[in-house]
């Protein structure tokens, strides 16, 4: 099964998943939040979307965003992610490409490799894998950082 979010975009079913999103508030991103996967749901294949999505249920496969995905204390994901921006509260096992950004809160718990050009990690967050911190070359960055997040020690 595949599932695609976004503006005026068409899941299966034909149901426009970004026109029935609750409006909550989201952590980082600059637009707003265009599908929620609430607590109890579970999903498995392939979700892609282009804005902003919030997952707090379950889900297995793989995820593709071209914007923000952020996954919440009750999220527990089994994928292979490429996004922007993730944002971690909840579990995650599987590979993260994070082309702009990765933040894992305190109660975040990730295995896999990561690639990204910025990483923020809270203090009691869990990261275990390979760190790549190569993604912002290939955009033309010039360079990569780790942020301390704010009360931990660098």
């Amino acid at each position: 099964m595949a599932l695609t979010f976004g503006r005026g975009g068409k899941g299966e079913g034909g149901g426009d998943f970004g026109a029935s999103a609750p409006s909550l508030p989201t952590m980082s991103s600059g637009s707003g939040l265009t599908a929620f996967i609430d607590r109890g749901s579970e999903f498995e294949g392939k979700l892609s979307f282009k804005d902003t999505v919030r997952i707090d249920g379950r889900f297995v496969g793989e995820i593709t965003s071209e914007n923000t995905l952020i996954v919440g204390e009750s999220g527990e994901i089994e994928a292979k992610i490429r996004s922007q921006v993730v944002e971690v509260s909840g579990a995650v096992t599987g590979d993260v490409i994070a082309t702009r950004k990765l933040i894992l809160h305190k109660t975040a718990r990730l295995e896999g490799n990561v690639e990204t050009a910025a990483l923020v990690i809270e203090e009691g967050a869990s990261l275990n894998g390979r760190l790549t911190m190569a993604a912002g070359a290939r955009e033309g960055r010039k360079g990569t950082r780790i942020e301390a997040a704010e009360g931990s020690n660098p």
